[in-house]
């Protein structure tokens, strides 16, 4: 069983929800990334989301875009995100880690020669969010074949039909966007999100978690009443933001995130 599986499968053992904490390789520093990755999976991570730094970042909002150009300019590209994973993969071999990112950087790579170097990093999953899914076959089977799983995305706006092949095709697990909007907006309507999870997890043959809004204990709880975990990103993105060394930064990342693993669990 892969780590994504294992992972929901001893959550639903234990009755608890997974906490996806997203952040930006190579901000708030390239040295920061590792200890902070870890210092989360210490306070309650069940599933690392990596930021790919991208200049376009299109799905974004001004907290992650700022984070993604910071980045950039301290040469957080794709070799060096892959590397940052190897290296936390010599401290962690059991939580999940999920790249998240757009197609541009992954085509010049080369998607076999990608999903290669993925693997031998460490990567678990894989979610382009500009990869429409009616056009993810080809770059799902090449992912497939080296133990990538390709992460799908769905939202309110989300159509019957598109949302019927989701359900079918998806791997690893769902990412449900709880609003149409870019991350880090401010309006979360919890309700309606709640009842669009609870007829998506009756559908997908994959765990479903909600992300989009999500900003502190409150909001994650609320969110993951109809879902199987939640994903916090441009709150501790913002957060890291302000940290002056890596030691800094992993204590900020702990202490942002502690609160809402207590309220998860509670």
């Amino acid at each position: 069983m892969d780590r994504i599986s294992t992972k929901f499968e001893s959550l639903r053992s234990a009755n608890r929800k997974a906490l996806i904490p997203f952040i930006t390789a190579g901000d708030p520093s390239l040295e920061a990334t590792v200890p902070v990755m870890h210092a989360l999976v210490k306070t309650g991570a069940d599933i690392i989301e990596l930021g790919v730094p991208f200049s376009d970042p299109m799905a974004d909002g001004p907290t992650i875009q700022r984070s993604s150009e910071q980045a950039l300019r301290r040469g957080a590209g794709l070799r060096y995100v892959l590397q940052a994973v190897a290296e936390f993969r010599q401290q962690d071999g059991d939580t999940p880690v999920v790249l998240m990112g757009y197609l541009n950087p992954i085509e010049i790579h080369g998607y076999a020669r990608f999903a290669q170097e993925a693997t031998q990093a460490g990567v678990d999953g894989v979610l382009l969010v500009d990869l429409p899914p009616e056009e993810a076959a080809e770059t799902r089977d090449i992912f497939t074949r080296h133990g990538v799983a390709l992460i799908a995305l769905a939202s309110p706006t989300t159509s019957p039909e598109r949302m019927d092949m989701l359900c079918d095709t998806a791997q690893g697990y769902l990412y449900y966007v709880s609003f149409a909007g870019v991350t880090g907006a401010g309006h979360l309507d919890t309700r309606a999100a709640g009842e669009r999870l609870h007829t998506l997890r009756a559908r997908s043959q994959v765990p479903v978690v909600a992300g989009f809004g999500i900003k502190d204990a409150t909001s994650a709880l609320a969110m993951s009443l109809e879902a199987d975990g939640v994903v916090v990103g441009s709150a501790l993105v913002a957060i890291l933001a302000e940290a002056t060394d890596p030691a800094d930064a992993a204590s900020r990342a702990a202490a942002f995130l502690g609160p809402l693993r207590e309220a998860l669990d509670a």
